[in-house]
């Protein structure tokens, strides 16, 4: 007789990569649960008993996602004697992680975000949650700056977070719609261009 849930031989982390690459590839919206046991090789039942639900699997999918994906971008920023130098490097690690051959293009915590709010109110909030982390990690780089005389006390860092943190989320975008990589280095030199206003002056808008 046959048994349910689990197979002996799963494989969590296996499991996860095929869930990946399909929401990455489609959002989760377009993602079914026959999608999911398609591409993950688990019947139903075997995702529930391991997942409990399409979205905690979402949920794990991105955790297991930043921890494949996040720290070419983000890991060890402090190796960086400025800040500018750190954030240059956020803009051109994000323009190549965006256009690699071997996965889908774009960021999978900008891209796969469900249309209706009210449906999916818990996944939209932990893919907000990971979003803000961007800005907060850019912020905490220019609060650093700023306590090593790198960055004016003029600055408003809150804005350069904000800034830096929008042009690395459109170059997301522009990369699923087909940008090349070339291309989206190109946005990131340009966006590194405006670091000099940004650091000389309040932001203040009256």
């Amino acid at each position: 007789m046959a048994t349910r849930g689990r197979p002996p031989a799963f494989d969590r982390d296996d499991a996860l990569d095929k869930a990946l690459g399909l929401f990455w590839e489609r959002g989760y919206d377009n993602t079914s649960m026959a999608d999911l046991s398609t591409a993950m090789e688990l019947r139903p039942p075997s995702i529930y008993a391991a997942f409990g639900s399409k979205e905690t699997l979402f949920d794990e999918v991105i955790a297991h996602y930043s921890k494949l994906h996040g720290t070419e971008i983000w890991g060890n920023l402090e190796r960086f004697k400025h800040p500018k130098d750190a954030t240059n490097h956020v803009l051109v690690a994000s323009a190549n992680a965006f256009t690699r051959d071997d996965t889908p293009h774009g960021c999978l915590v900008v891209l796969a975000a469900p249309q209706a709010e009210s449906n999916h109110a818990t996944v939209n909030q932990t893919l907000r949650g990971y979003r803000r982390k961007v800005t907060e990690i850019l912020r905490n780089l220019y609060a650093e700056g700023q306590r090593r005389g790198h960055i004016p006390s003029i600055a408003n860092i809150d804005t350069m977070a904000a800034y830096y943190a929008t042009v690395q989320h459109g170059m997301s975008i522009q990369a699923r719609d087909g940008a090349t990589r070339a291309e989206m280095i190109a946005v990131a030199d340009a966006a590194m261009t405006t670091w000099p206003n940004l650091i000389s002056s309040s932001q203040t808008r009256r």
